[in-house]
């Protein structure tokens, strides 16, 4: 009997968690309504609009604008795939009550057809890239949608997912970003207060049909997303709170520069290229700024360029390599209670197994590698707690109220005569240049 429960507590042990990464993340069964790679082959996704690299993937409703989508598979053989579009609530949930037919205009899928071979680099890989909405598949409703790739002809093969929307705009949305009001806040967070104007659009009940989305540094895991207009007036919504439109102001992000592989660069310590003609990248050990005064630095907040030195930018994509990039974080004694992660768009803006950082007691350091194509990036050490899914940045990076951000306010509209959210208004602006 003992023997017996000892077998299943054992099997117990053994199951994956549904945590913040296990197994599912390469289960070709499972879909997320996310930014999500469910294939160990896929790196390097990016979606934004065709005409800028460092934009959100939002484009307008019935317009010329395209989005671009881009990735490599390091199998290094070109495939068939394909994609197709799902359209989501303001929440991410799929949105049941429309039909394919009631989103899409044309087909329900369409191929992926420009690629190219990379050139001279040790990883072999193929480059993929779409130009979307295409003459085969455009939506025709605004609102959130997850652009889904698969393999071939088969939904259930997924590839990747990524998130965009499409905006039909309605009103005008006016941000005012300043110190926290609260006393003990005010050097170190961001209150975003703003108003919604809505001249010649009526919204009857908008305290039950209004849906607004406010994030920071296009992140998703601490996006504020319940608030509700503290007044109205006239044709004028008013968010005007004290706390529970608040950010950290965290701190300028960290970068290195790998564009090329000849020299290093500020922040490389060292390069090698190994027994197994494999580059190893180490970076310069980094360093808690939890109680450093703040100092001032040019980043493009947690986002990352694809280019190489030694090619033109329309050939780094494919001959750029990809390389092993070493992380250290010296620390007395590893963090209780949670774990830290290597953080921003290099790593989804997501907490993985593949960024999480292991504490080597021997050394004490954190420690992490990440394999990533040549470039310029930004990244941040942030400490996850256990069970939770909003990481806390201030723990190693600290918070000044004088930090550049971006912030995005995101404004979903569904009356009682509609049967989804429709994305009415959207404003992008930066916390010291607004």
């Amino acid at each position: 009997m003992k023997q017996n429960i000892l077998f299943i507590f054992i099997s117990l042990l053994a199951i994956p968690s549904f945590s913040q990464d296990s197994s599912l993340y390469y289960d070709s069964n499972f879909i997320r309504y996310d930014d999500f790679i469910y294939k160990k082959s896929i790196r390097t996704v990016q979606l934004q609009k065709s005409d800028w690299e460092f934009s959100a993937p939002v484009i307008k409703l019935g317009s010329d604008e395209k989005l671009k989508l881009m990735f490599d598979d390091l199998d290094g053989e070109s495939k068939n795939y394909r994609f197709t579009i799902i359209h989501c609530d303001a929440r991410w949930n799929p949105t049941d009550r429309l039909l394919q037919s009631e989103y899409i205009n044309g087909f329900f899928d369409d191929n992926i057809n420009d690629y190219q071979y990379s050139k001279n680099t040790i990883q072999k890989y193929v480059h993929y890239e779409l130009i979307f909405p295409t003459e085969n598949l455009k939506p025709s409703k605004s609102g959130n949608y997850l652009l889904k790739v698969f393999l071939d002809y088969d939904q259930n093969n997924v590839v990747l997912t990524k998130r965009f929307m499409v905006i039909d705009e309605k009103i005008n949305i006016l941000p005012d970003i300043h110190h926290a009001t609260i006393i003990n806040d005010y050097n170190y967070k961001q209150e975003i207060d703003f108003s919604i104007q809505t001249p010649g659009y009526q919204i009857i009940n908008p305290y039950n049909d209004l849906k607004v989305v406010l994030l920071q540094n296009d992140r998703w895991d601490n996006a504020i997303t319940k608030l509700k207009p503290l007044y109205v007036k006239d044709n004028e919504l008013v968010y005007d709170y004290d706390q529970d439109n608040v950010f950290s102001g965290g701190n300028e992000f960290r970068n290195f520069d790998i564009k090329s592989l000849r020299w290093n660069s500020e922040f490389v310590k060292y390069i090698m290229y190994d027994s197994l003609r494999n580059y190893q990248v180490y970076l310069y050990p980094g360093k808690k700024r939890n109680f450093l005064q703040y100092f001032s630095d040019k980043d493009i907040n947690g986002r990352y360029k694809i280019t190489r030195q030694e090619s033109s930018p329309a050939a780094s994509v494919t001959e750029a390599e990809y390389v092993t990039v070493h992380f250290t974080l010296p620390m007395e004694k590893p963090a209780e209670d949670g774990s830290l992660y290597i953080f921003g768009a290099l790593t989804d803006w997501k907490y993985s197994n593949e960024n999480k950082m292991h504490y080597n007691k021997i050394l004490s350091q954190y420690e992490a590698t990440l394999y990533l194509k040549q470039g310029y990036y930004n990244y941040e050490y942030v400490f996850l707690k256990d069970d939770e899914k909003c990481g806390d940045e201030t723990v190693i990076e600290g918070q000044h109220y004088e930090t550049e951000n971006d912030y995005c306010i995101y404004v979903y509209y569904k009356p009682m005569s509609s049967n989804y959210d429709m994305l009415i208004g959207m404003k992008r602006f930066n916390s010291i240049r607004y």
